[in-house]
């Protein structure tokens, strides 16, 4: 009989992050953290459509921060923005995904 090991080590590749990894932010706490559960609850809620995610990110952040907000949602991007200070997240959520939020004038 085979041992049941490697099933287990199936199922654990298999797990998907299920928490965002902050790589950079200079934000204040308190958007930080707002702006965080807005990127998971838009990455959940259009897990196949990266372009409408990224839509209600700028429209929230837009409607809550001021106009001027900035969002790209995907995988496998690089970028160099200018931004206002205190105004940028840029985050990993669910293994590849990244969102970058900034806010420029």
């Amino acid at each position: 009989m085979a041992d049941p090991e490697p099933r287990k080590e199936e199922a654990d590749s298999r797990r998907l992050q299920t928490f965002p990894i902050v790589r950079h932010c200079d934000m204040p706490e308190e958007m930080k953290v707002e702006t965080m559960e807005l990127c998971v609850t838009a990455c959940e809620k259009y897990t196949g459509n990266n372009e409408t995610a990224a839509k209600m990110i700028k429209e929230t952040m837009d409607k809550r921060f001021g106009a001027s907000w900035h969002v790209v949602v995907g995988e496998g991007f690089g970028f160099e923005v200018t931004h206002e200070m205190k105004n940028i997240l840029y985050m990993y959520f669910g293994g590849n995904m990244a969102v970058c939020v900034w806010k420029c004038t």
